[in-house]
């Protein structure tokens, strides 16, 4: 199976040149097969969420490689990245970054408003799909704020599906959910992986997350200590 994205020696630092610069990721290097499903784990501090940044082509590294499906990040323009970050990747987050006051349908919609992948006239039949398959389908008129967290989050994730992304990666997206509610959410993720084959990255601190995908990179101090295939 082919590699989706590799890093090498990737470092960020903050604060640079300074006598406090932190080293919030430090030298790492590991690839990513297409339909993957990855736990990044590691306590607070770890330098999970800023991997996860610079995967996302939402931070820049300091220093290293990074490839996405070929293409060398480096070289990619501001404009560039953010039409390769809406084309193929969705974000999950744990507080869900939803509008309140607008409807599920409206939050779910919102990527295809920037999105060339799914023609106009196709929106509503997409959007309808995609909540269908998360169990939102009778929700779509409801204001994000009328709904449970659980509920919230199911609609975050159709909103990181609806443009039909190659890549998930979902931020501690069990964070602000019961014990319940975060399996079912995991659930869901573990399944449009298996029925989609999307590359999937989960940013967990929970054990029994990250023993529900097929792989585990465990950070310490912002280096990889373990990467382990379940």
């Amino acid at each position: 199976m082919a590699d989706a994205l590799v890093l090498s020696h990737i470092t960020k630092v903050y604060d640079e040149g300074k006598p406090f610069e932190v080293h919030a990721i430090d030298d790492i290097s590991f690839s990513v097969e297409k339909g993957e499903l990855i736990s990044i784990t590691g306590t607070s501090g770890s330098g999970k969420s800023t991997l996860l940044h610079v995967l996302g082509l939402l931070d820049n590294p300091s220093s290293g490689s990074y490839m996405l499906n070929g293409k060398n990040v480096e070289k990619l323009s501001g404009r560039d990245a953010a039409y390769e970050r809406n084309q193929n990747i969705g974000f999950v987050f744990q507080s869900f970054n939803l509008l309140r006051r607008a409807s599920v349908y409206r939050n779910v919609e919102l990527p295809l408003l920037y999105s060339t992948k799914i023609k106009k006239s196709d929106r509503k039949k997409q959007i309808e799909h995609v909540l269908e398959q998360v169990g939102l389908a009778d929700r779509s008129r409801n204001k994000s704020n009328e709904l449970s967290g659980g509920q919230q989050q199911r609609v975050a994730i159709a909103r990181a599906l609806v443009t039909n992304p190659e890549f998930i990666l979902a931020d501690e997206p069990t964070g602000n959910l019961d014990t319940k509610r975060g399996k079912e959410i995991i659930d869901i993720l573990v399944r449009l992986n298996k029925e989609r084959g999307t590359t999937i990255i989960i940013v967990t601190h929970d054990a029994e997350i990250a023993k529900m995908t097929n792989r585990r990179i465990a950070l310490r101090d912002g280096k990889i200590v373990e990467d382990i295939r379940q």
